[in-house]
């Protein structure tokens, strides 16, 4: 079943979105918006190191983004910046480290329009199975610690008071975001990622009156992003990363009309 390209990208496209639609929940609800910019940009950082140390791409961006919500936190605990300013210079800073080590690599090595809009369609059986892993990991955990994650989310006092952990699902939070985008580098790209985080849940937010309702929907409407901007791509012979967003944009304003209309026939 892998050795078809199509299926391939069909596979880890579906895969990822039934995950990154939940997670982008929990970032449009913390707006944390700006903060998986940042992981996203340093994922180029990641793909750079990982081809001067010859590592798996997904292993290397995954390293990277998580030493880089790491410094964020440190930073926050002792700069005197705002957390945006923090964010602002982490995220510039990874790009422009980034864009400086893949330079020093041969041009034929690497497709810097891949890597800035995504190529799933180029996905290995590799890349594929190690997404899947991923993912299944990834819903069990984020599984297991939805009940404290929200009550966290909500209010993280009364998640101090019932003794919740706080300080651990927020960290178990982060490297699943890490995960996330690791995985999301090859389907839409470094510039693109932070799209199909939110994207899909702000359409669910809509039309979902309950988290679990919304969480549901930014995975369907997530999946249905990418199969739409997948058959696009190949009857159309469009990008496929700008198609999948393209998509989601499309499904969004759709859920925005019908929601504008059902408010003024109250």
């Amino acid at each position: 079943m892998l050795d078809d390209f199509f299926t391939r990208a069909l596979i880890a496209g579906i895969a990822t979105a039934l995950l990154t639609g939940p997670i982008g929940c929990f970032i449009i609800w913390r707006r944390m918006s700006f903060f998986g910019d940042t992981l996203a940009h340093s994922a180029l950082l990641g793909v750079g190191l990982g081809l001067l140390l010859q590592l798996n791409q997904t292993i290397s961006v995954f390293l990277i983004a998580l030493a880089l919500s790491g410094a964020l936190h440190a930073l926050r605990s002792h700069a005197t910046l705002s957390s945006d300013a923090t964010l602002g210079i982490l995220s510039h800073g990874a790009l422009a480290f980034g864009l400086l080590l893949i330079s020093f690599l041969p041009p034929n090595q690497i497709d810097i329009s891949s890597l800035f809009f995504g190529d799933i369609l180029a996905s290995s059986p590799l890349d594929v199975q190690i997404g899947l892993g991923g993912v299944v990991g990834g819903l069990c955990v984020l599984a297991l610690i939805w009940r404290p994650l929200l009550v966290a989310t909500i209010n993280a006092d009364i998640a101090k008071a019932e003794g919740n952990y706080a300080a651990i699902i927020e960290t178990i939070f982060t490297v699943l975001l890490t995960m996330v985008i690791a995985f999301s580098l090859k389907i839409v790209g470094v510039l693109l990622i932070s799209a199909l985080l939110i994207i899909p849940a702000a359409t669910s937010r809509q039309i979902a009156r309950a988290p679990e309702a919304m969480a549901l929907f930014a995975a369907l409407f997530g999946v249905l992003s990418v199969l739409s901007g997948l058959y696009g791509s190949l009857y159309f012979d469009l990008p496929s990363g700008p198609a999948i967003v393209t998509a989601s944009v499309i499904f969004f304003t759709i859920m925005l009309i019908i929601r504008t209309l059902r408010e003024r026939l109250k």
